[in-house]
């Protein structure tokens, strides 16, 4: 095969990659290609960028400043683009290995196992949940019971078991391959932060592009 000859390369950018402080970044981190075997190897080892400081911890990087880079490894290059045209660098630091404090999460399940049941303890005094109880059991057995402790341990282990059935998740196991409505939370909210950094990313290059301009007005 003429490697000479211009090459078709598909290229799809990766949602959101992580890489370590202080390696560059190329294109074998943010992107799969499919193209003549030939030019792999040295598509996926151009560099795109070698992150600094100011940059922050979270990089932008589109096929806007890709496909020039490319080109300019091979001239003739057709790119084609498949899926997402930009992606989320996030630069991780060295980890530390610290083992987690045994203090601060008993502090923590304490805080939250008492909040829940606080929560809870206070919606059913909202809505008078006892007389509730004790009239369903009265129009049930015909008398009436005062402390009807048969039907609220039941209401109250269904209350557990509901909860495990909802959220999905019980410790490290779950029932069924659904993601967990925390789950999915934390997917939108992650979804939303991605979009307000590509967003900002943006906005501060067309404030630059905006300054530049008016430098070069200003020298005209």
């Amino acid at each position: 095969m003429n490697r000479h000859a211009a090459p078709v390369i598909y290229i799809q950018l990766k949602n959101r990659v992580t890489v370590p402080k202080g390696k560059p970044i190329i294109l074998r981190d943010v992107a799969s290609l499919i193209t003549d075997s030939q030019w792999e190897e040295p598509l996926y080892s151009l560099l795109l960028m070698d992150p600094r400081q100011s940059d922050g911890n979270l990089i932008l990087v589109d096929l806007l400043t890709v496909i020039p880079l490319i080109r300019g490894l091979i001239p003739q290059a057709q790119v084609e683009p498949i899926g997402d045209h930009r992606t989320i660098v996030q630069i991780e630091g060295p980890v530390t290995g610290r083992k987690p404090s045994t203090p601060l999460f008993v502090l923590v399940w304490l805080l939250l196992f008492f909040g829940s049941a606080l929560t809870i303890m206070n919606f059913h005094a909202d809505v008078s949940m006892q007389e509730v109880q004790i009239r369903i059991v009265e129009m049930l057995t015909g008398r009436r019971d005062e402390h009807p402790y048969v039907f609220q341990i039941a209401y109250s282990l269904g209350i557990g078991l509901g909860m495990v059935i909802f959220f999905n998740h019980l410790f490290k196991k779950k029932w069924n391959e659904e993601p967990t409505p925390l789950e999915v939370e934390m997917f939108l909210y992650q979804k939303n932060i991605d979009q307000y950094v590509v967003n900002e990313e943006y906005r501060k290059r067309k404030r630059h592009r905006t300054g530049e301009s008016g430098d070069e007005g200003e020298q005209g």
